[in-house]
C-alpha cells in the first residue's frame, strides 16, 4: 500500500508540473532566488535605470553649445550608468542560466529519474495482487518486466496512474470552459434583457409624449 501511494504521489507531482508549466514555475522560484540571494543587484539595477533615464532627459534638455561643461558631464554619467548597467545585467543573466540549468536537472531527477529510480529498485516487487481470473491470460503482462505472477508491477501501475490522471486533467479542463461559457452566456442575457427593457421603456415614454402632444 505504501509503494502504491508513493507511486500515485509521484506521477500525481509530475503530471501537476506539466500542467502548470515547468517555465511558470522556473520564473516563480527564479524570482524568489534573486530575492533571497541577488537581493542588492536587483536593487541597483533598477537605481541604474531610474538614474540613466533622468540623465538622458536633462541631456536631451541641456545644449551642447552654450552649457558644454555641464552636457559634457551628463554625457559621461550617462555613459558610465549605461557600462554599468551593461555588466550587472551580465552578471544577472549568468546567474538566471545556472539557476535554470540547476532547477531544470534537480525537477527531472525529483520526479521523471525518481520515478525510474523506485521502478528499477522495486521491479520485482508486486504493487498489489489482483483477484483471480479478473483479466484471464492478460494477467501476465500487468507484471511485466520483472513483478510476480498475477500482481501489478511498478511500471504498469505507473501507467496507470499517469492515464487516470490526464483524463481527470480533461475532465476538469472541460468542467471549467463549460462554466466559464455559462457565467458568460447568463451575463449577456442580463445584459440583452436589461437593454429590451430600456427599449420598452423608452418606446412606452415616446407614446406617452405623442398623446400629450395631440392633446
Amino acid at each position: 500500500m505504501a509503494l502504491m501511494a508513493m507511486l500515485f504521489a509521484l506521477v500525481f507531482v509530475t503530471e501537476l508540473i506539466s500542467w502548470i508549466g515547468q517555465s511558470v514555475l522556473l520564473e516563480f522560484f527564479y524570482s524568489l532566488y534573486l530575492r533571497i540571494f541577488y537581493g542588492s543587484a536587483v536593487a541597483r539595477q533598477k537605481q541604474l535605470r531610474s538614474e540613466i533615464l533622468l540623465n538622458k532627459k536633462e541631456l536631451l534638455q541641456t545644449s551642447a553649445q552654450d552649457q558644454f561643461a555641464k552636457w559634457a558631464k551628463l554625457r559621461r554619467s550617462v555613459d558610465k550608468g549605461l557600462s554599468d548597467l551593461e555588466k550587472l545585467n551580465s552578471e544577472l543573466a549568468t546567474a538566471r542560466t545556472a539557476f535554470s540549468l540547476k532547477f531544470n536537472s534537480a525537477l527531472w531527477v525529483m520526479t521523471t529519474g525518481l520515478q525510474f529510480a523506485i521502478g528499477w529498485w522495486f521491479r520485482k516487487a508486486a504493487v498489489f495482487y489482483l483477484p483471480p481470473g479478473w483479466f484471464g491470460p492478460l494477467t501476465w503482462w500487468l507484471a511485466l518486466p520483472f513483478a510476480p505472477a498475477g500482481s501489478v508491477s511498478c511500471g504498469v501501475w505507473q501507467m496507470a496512474c499517469r492515464r487516470v490522471i490526464k483524463v481527470g486533467e480533461r475532465v476538469v479542463r472541460e468542467v471549467a470552459s463549460s462554466g466559464a461559457s455559462a457565467s458568460s452566456g447568463a451575463s449577456d442575457g442580463a445584459t440583452s434583457g436589461s437593454a429590451s427593457e430600456r427599449e420598452r421603456k423608452a418606446t412606452e415614454a415616446q407614446d406617452v409624449g405623442k398623446k400629450s402632444d395631440s392633446e
